[in-house]
């Protein structure tokens, strides 16, 4: 448990300043929690902080057993090291590879040759029939989605289908030379007979984290589209059966996550933002060979693992600044409603 670590290890602190996109609005940090196990927080620096990151993930891994392919790193004027487990290892990525594929599409948008409010068919022919998502429970063909309808379902519920229709606007080798483009040389898809459909591909852990530590410093896409992939990302009906599970409402929308999953493979990669809005925790997990492979429930014991490491990472970081060159301000907070 937490509690059994130095407190001082446990969270940090510092002043930063910079720019970044807008998004919508902030609640206040006042509404935050600002305990561990009911007792006030202890600042500390970054690489205390680092340093407890590491130790709650050695020792969930040991408790959830098989293989993990790890990058995390804390955030301050230079990144430390929290966690650097085979992070060059070429994995599946699973769904996880959707942040590339949307990457992909939304490069597309920032050069004006696809826009967020074109429309895609939806045909009985490219619905997935099994795996996740919405659009195979429609259950009426054919149907007529924005590309920005697309897009939320793919980062959101990771709806199959929604890769599917991405395809159609973006074939394979497409995707994977804007991804060379920007560097993701690992970071591919898998082309299929059909150029306009790809399985999604592999990457690695450290590739999939400078994926994300770009896009959120907006070195890959516009403001206005670095908007659509967090504000996504960090809603509430974004994954949340593992690093985002044991939080608050409020506390998950500081939170961008994608999760992947399929055969024995149970992945993670995300960003977690500090109270002033700027990334303080990026992470890039990557698990297979535990038990329970039929299991894509919250009680897998991959799941179960980052479930207890995302609760220990905030707690951990909770009271750093985070990155001095990236802000992201005003995201939308939940706010539930009745109805009418």
């Amino acid at each position: 448990m937490i509690s059994s670590f130095n407190r001082r290890a446990a969270l940090g602190l510092g002043t930063l300043a910079t720019a970044g996109a807008v998004i919508g609005r902030q609640a206040p940090a006042a509404a935050e929690p600002d305990a561990i196990d009911g007792a006030a927080l202890v600042e500390a620096t970054p690489q205390e902080a680092a340093a407890k990151v590491g130790q709650v993930y050695q020792r969930e891994i040991a408790v959830a057993k098989g293989n993990w392919h790890s990058l995390i790193t804390v955030a301050s004027t230079r990144e430390v090291v929290a966690v650097a487990d085979q992070v060059d290892t070429v994995v599946e990525a699973y769904s996880v590879n959707k942040l590339a594929v949307a990457i992909a599409v939304l490069d597309k948008v920032d050069r004006k040759l696809l826009s967020l409010t074109q429309r895609v068919n939806v045909t009985s022919g490219i619905v997935a029939a099994g795996g996740d998502g919405i659009f195979r429970l429609d259950g009426a063909y054919p149907s007529s989605v924005t590309l920005g309808h697309v897009l939320a379902a793919l980062l959101t519920v990771s709806d199959d289908t929604a890769s599917r229709l991405c395809g159609l606007v973006a074939p394979a080798a497409e995707i994977n030379q804007i991804l060379r483009k920007k560097g993701f040389v690992r970071t591919q898809v898998q082309p299929v007979g059909n150029p306009n459909q790809f399985y999604l591909g592999r990457t690695t852990p450290r590739e999939m984290h400078t994926l994300l530590r770009k896009l959120v410093a907006g070195k890959l896409l516009s403001a206005a589209s670095t908007r659509v992939m967090l504000s996504r990302l960090r809603s509430p009906i974004a994954f949340t059966d593992g690093i985002r599970r044991e939080m608050s409402s409020l506390e998950r929308g500081r939170i961008a996550t994608k999760a992947g999953w399929f055969g024995d493979g149970r992945h993670e990669a995300g960003i977690i933002f500090s109270k002033l809005g700027r990334p303080v925790l990026t992470y890039s997990i990557f698990a297979n060979g535990q038990s329970g492979a039929g299991n894509f429930g919250a009680t897998h014991p991959a799941v179960r693992a980052r479930a207890r490491m995302g609760r220990a990472f905030l707690d951990t970081v909770n009271t750093l600044p985070g990155d001095p060159e990236v802000r992201i301000e005003g995201f939308d907070y939940y706010e539930p409603s009745n109805g009418a």
